[in-house]
């Protein structure tokens, strides 16, 4: 029985993803509570919708099968125990403390007409005014009486990439960075503990949402079957890199370094594939900006633990020798023009998923830096992503990959 994960590329050709299409959860977005919710602006639900609809077709007109994080969820649901002990995990991460409320958003949730349904409303979240409330006063709750909210909605679900990474054969199963995102990595818990898919041959865990420090998905790339490049970033701890890396080792015995790139801590940088990519065996995007000040550190097999040291080279000589090339290009966003590489940098323009070597899915705003890997020789699928940008995030981060082909 073959594995239901296998990524031990950036660029082998895409067989399998898994796309979050945008629901209600967008719509749950209010100008005062942005911030919270990780969002500068606030997305038109039917345009982001026929964005994301496009670049799903863009995916299987390449023969690529495309699965959707809320049907896998549903999916998951296998029996009303385990939908019971769902609920009760996901009401367990709200900040519901009165045992009566509780059972009234349980109640809410078990009598929707099907799964599917139940799951897109866990998604969407639970605004106050939709069911009637027990009169339960407490000094907390009347303080925050003007919050519209009884569950946060999760608006940042389409981007997919970062609640978990899948690599080799495994997956890690990530802490994500910001309290409103943590719930996200739920839906993968219950998707490989319980999915018909991962039942016969379930793939290793290499990370676990319970850990006490963050790594996420965007900072995670599978530069080939021996490396892995790992980003400390706002949104990856050194710590969660080491921890990972360990478990990559003891489960993943084709790997053999982890190179980390610390990009510093600014929201802008966010992950490493906002301002890092690789589009082709030697090719990579890259967003100037970092280039100056990046250190790369590798952390490597030693008996039973590891070796770490920085890396003293330039980053063309650090990846030729870890993925045993002659020469690598750097494909630079923006081009050498820095206002425009901070300007398409901002719109995803480093944010490319390749779907087969040299092959990449874009956005067709950032004319620059497509003008730029055009030039190198990359084959782009342009889509447009107007209202999908708004979220900071681009065709990478929207996609997570199940089944590359090896290269």
């Amino acid at each position: 029985m073959p594995n239901a994960i296998h990524v031990f590329s950036e660029i082998g050709r895409l067989k399998q993803v898994m796309l979050h299409r945008p629901g209600r959860e967008l719509e749950n977005l209010v100008p005062d509570h942005l911030n919270r919710l990780l969002f500068d602006d606030i997305p038109f639900l039917e345009q982001a919708r026929a964005e994301h609809d496009r670049f799903a077709e863009v995916l299987r007109q390449n023969d690529v099968e495309v699965l959707y994080l809320e049907d896998l969820a549903a999916e998951s649901l296998t029996s009303p125990e385990i939908k019971q002990q769902f609920l009760k995990d996901y009401l367990a991460e709200t900040t519901i403390q009165s045992s009566e409320i509780i059972k009234e958003v349980t109640d809410y949730f078990m009598s929707c007409d099907n799964d599917r349904e139940l799951i897109d409303k866990t998604m969407a979240g639970l605004a106050k005014n939709e069911l009637e409330l027990p009169n339960t006063q407490s000094l907390a709750g009347t303080v925050d009486d003007q919050y519209p909210f009884l569950i946060d909605p999760m608006p940042n679900l389409y981007f997919t990439r970062d609640p978990f990474a899948t690599i080799g054969n495994g997956v890690s199963l990530n802490r994500m960075y910001s309290e409103t995102r943590r719930r996200e990595t739920l839906y993968g818990k219950y998707i490989f503990a319980h999915h018909p898919m991962f039942q016969q041959n379930p793939p290793h865990m290499l990370y676990d949402r319970a850990q006490p420090t963050r790594i996420e998905g965007g900072d995670e790339l599978v530069l080939s079957k021996h490396v892995l490049a790992i980003g400390i970033s706002q949104r990856t701890d050194a710590a969660s890199i080491e921890q990972l890396a360990r478990k990559v080792f003891e489960n993943e015995p084709s790997f053999e370094y982890v190179l980390a790139f610390d990009i510093g801590q600014e929201r802008k940088f966010m992950h490493l594939d906002t301002v890092f990519t690789m589009v082709d065996y030697d090719k990579f995007t890259i967003h100037p900006e970092i280039e100056g000040e990046l250190t790369v550190y590798s952390i490597s097999r030693a008996g039973d633990g590891v070796t770490i040291k920085e890396e003293k080279d330039t980053l063309e000589n650090i990846l030729c020798r870890y993925l045993e090339l002659n020469a690598v290009e750097l494909i630079r966003c923006g081009g050498s023009d820095l206002i425009a590489a901070a300007r398409e940098q901002w719109n995803d323009g480093s944010n490319t998923l390749t779907i087969a070597p040299g092959e990449v899915v874009v956005y067709d705003r950032n004319t620059i830096t497509n003008q730029k890997l055009t030039e190198a020789g990359i084959k782009l699928h342009k889509i447009s992503g107007s209202e999908l940008v708004r979220g900071r995030g681009g065709p990478r981060c929207m996609s997570m990959p199940f089944v590359r082909e090896d290269i």
